[in-house]
C-alpha cells in the first residue's frame, strides 16, 4: 500500500531546486529537473549516505553523491557511474490540487 507525501505548493519547486522530505524513516528528494518533477530516496546505494543533499546537473537530471560521487539517474535511480552499482528507489511524483505530491 502507497503512502502519499504532501510535499510543498507546486510555486515553492521551480525549475532547477530540489526539496528533502520524509516519510516515515525514509528521505525523499524531490527534484524540479526542467520542469518535470521527480522523486528518489536520499540515499546512496553505496553506502547508504545522503545523496539528494549533494550537487546535481539539472541539464542532465543527474544527481551526484557527496561522499565518492557516484552519479544516478534522477529520472531513473539508476547508477551511472561507480562506486555505486546498485539503483537508489525512485517515486511517483504528481501535482494535485496545486500541491507536489510523491507516492511512496
Amino acid at each position: 500500500m502507497s503512502v502519499t507525501v504532501d510535499v510543498c505548493p507546486v510555486e515553492e519547486l521551480p525549475p532547477g531546486h530540489v526539496k528533502i522530505v520524509w516519510s516515515g524513516p525514509i528521505a525523499i528528494g524531490v527534484y524540479n529537473c526542467g520542469g518535470k518533477l521527480y522523486a528518489l530516496e536520499d540515499r546512496c546505494s553505496h553506502d547508504d549516505g545522503p545523496l539528494c543533499e549533494g550537487e546535481w546537473e539539472e541539464d542532465e537530471c543527474i544527481a551526484i553523491c557527496p561522499r565518492h560521487g557516484a552519479r544516478f539517474d534522477i529520472t531513473t535511480g539508476a547508477p551511472l557511474t561507480l562506486p555505486a552499482y546498485e539503483p537508489v528507489e525512485s517515486y511517483a511524483v504528481r501535482i494535485e490540487d496545486g500541491w507536489v505530491r510523491v507516492d511512496v
